[in-house]
Parts: structure tokens; C-alpha cells; sequence
């Protein structure tokens, strides 16, 4: 038991430190003038972030798989509904650094999702046990990331409103969107992990926090 233990508490630190590593590896990199190359391997790194996430799921199953579709699913339908008739987001389009399209929506938005929601439910849970609370909080911590990002996203060509406007719509419908995926996830999936998952929301504020100043 106290190898396994130590084994996991060992998976963990090379987990932060890899997710470390990218993201202070791409801030240095953009800054030196290279985020023509670097912005493009945002799938990659998304990719990425899934697999250690994945990877710190204790005992991993089709099971767990299928719940993180769910935030998946309620993302790239959301993101459909804005991108092709301007609902629930606002009007807006997606540019070329965040991969390939169906439709209009990249691919990765809807692992992008899926990873948001499990990171802020993991620390959620840890605050409060209620659903709805837990639920309402990780919605919460998902729209400030947002704040955070939708400073920086056209100049990254991830995405961009109409007239360069990001409308309150914008963060009323991620709001909802994402305390709806919150409700069903936490409803039933219970493998959190706050450690990990703090640690990895910090990257992703200190990533994008750093250019939106």
C-alpha cells in the first residue's frame, strides 16, 4: 500500500511539472517571437493535458471515459449553436490555431471542455460536497478562466466575436452551459483530483493571464 501510494504521489509530480513545462516553455517561446510556431501546437498541448488527466484517473475505465463525454458533448453542441447561428455564445468564429473543424467548432474545444470541467470539479468538490454548491462554483471558476482567455483569444487566433466585441451573452452562456455539464458530471463521476487538477487551472491562468496583461 505505501509503494503504491508513493508511486502515485511520484505520477503526480511528473503530471505538474510536464503541464509546467509546456506551458512555461510556450510563454517563453511566444515572447521571444516564435508563437508562430508555438500557438499552432495548441492542440497538441490540449491533447496532452487530456492524456496526463487521463493518466491520474485512478483505475481508468470506459465508464470514466463516458462521463467526460458528457461536458464534451454539452461543449461542442453549445459551440455549434454559436458559431452557426450566433446563439447562446454570440456571434463569433473560430480561427486556425485550435485545429481541425466540424462544422465551424474545433475538435479540441470539446476535449477543451471536458478538461475544464473536471479540473473545476475537482476543486469545487473539495469546497463543498452539495451538488448544486459544487456545481455553481466550477461553473464559476469556468467563466473567470474565460474572462481571462477572451482577452487574448483573437490576437492567438483561437476565436473572435463580431466587431472584436465579447458580449455579456458570451459569459451568461457559458454560465449555464457549464453548470448544466457540472450537474449531470458530478452527479456521477466521483474519481477527483484536486491536486492535480489546482495545479494545472494555475497553469492555464498563469498561460494566458501573463498576455492578457
Amino acid at each position: 500500500m505505501r509503494l503504491n501510494q508513493v508511486l502515485v504521489q511520484y505520477k503526480l509530480q511528473i503530471s505538474i511539472f510536464v503541464i509546467w513545462l509546456f506551458h512555461v516553455s510556450a510563454v517563453i517561446g511566444i515572447l521571444l517571437g516564435h508563437a508562430d510556431w508555438f500557438l499552432p501546437l495548441t492542440p497538441l498541448n490540449l491533447f496532452l493535458c487530456f492524456g496526463i488527466l487521463l493518466w491520474n484517473i485512478p483505475q481508468v475505465n470506459l465508464r470514466d471515459l463516458s462521463l467526460l463525454m458528457i461536458p464534451f458533448a454539452f461543449g461542442m453542441v453549445a459551440e455549434w449553436l454559436g458559431v452557426n447561428f450566433g446563439l447562446i455564445f454570440g456571434d463569433y468564429a473560430y480561427g486556425n490555431n485550435l485545429g481541425p473543424k466540424i462544422w465551424g467548432v474545433p475538435w479540441m474545444i470539446g476535449v477543451n471542455w471536458a478538461i475544464l470541467v473536471f479540473l473545476t470539479a475537482s476543486i469545487a468538490q473539495k469546497i463543498s460536497k452539495n451538488l448544486f454548491v459544487a456545481s455553481t462554483i466550477g461553473a464559476i471558476l469556468m467563466v473567470l478562466l474565460d474572462l481571462i482567455i477572451e482577452q487574448v483569444a483573437p490576437q492567438f487566433d483561437f476565436w473572435e466575436f463580431n466587431n472584436n466585441i465579447v458580449p455579456l451573452q458570451n459569459y451568461v452562456g457559458w454560465f449555464v452551459v457549464a453548470i448544466l455539464a457540472h450537474l449531470i458530471y458530478q452527479k456521477f463521476f466521483s474519481k477527483h483530483q484536486f491536486t492535480f487538477s489546482l495545479w494545472t487551472l494555475l497553469a492555464f491562468v498563469m498561460f494566458f493571464g501573463l498576455f492578457a496583461i
